[in-house]
């Protein structure tokens, strides 16, 4: 019998340690609810709507302002970039009518030669 007495202090022993653990876990567990609500009770304590609301509205006020001011810069971003395309393309259009005029005169040169030669054949017949 004292065999079975020693087997079952050792297993009361071993659920005993299991319940403690359970316990303690548990016991952790369940506070952290508490502590974050304890927090967020001191931290409501310590501002007041109006506080929080001109918070609030102060932060917005400087995002917006911030946003507004990056987007002038990228607007003058982009005017820079179209007027440097601009320019392009007015060169390009210049060169093109250039090209064209030269073209133009060439095309009327020869058709002045060929119209003069062709009086000149027609004249000889």
């Amino acid at each position: 019998m004292g065999k079975l007495k020693t087997y079952q202090q050792q297993i009361q022993e071993i659920v005993e340690k299991g319940i403690n653990a359970a316990e303690e876990q548990q016991k952790k567990l369940s506070a952290k609810p508490f502590e974050y609500a304890e927090k967020l009770e001191s931290g409501a304590r310590e501002y007041s709507v109006n506080s929080l609301r001109s918070r609030y509205f102060g932060y917005s006020e400087t995002l917006f302002e911030q946003l507004r001011s990056l987007n002038l810069r990228m607007g003058g971003y982009a005017a820079d970039i179209v007027s440097k395309l601009e320019k392009e393309v007015t060169e390009s259009a210049d060169e093109a009518a250039e090209v064209v005029a030269d073209a133009a005169d060439d095309v009327t040169s020869v058709a002045q030669s060929t119209k003069h030669k062709a009086k000149k054949t027609a004249a000889s017949a």
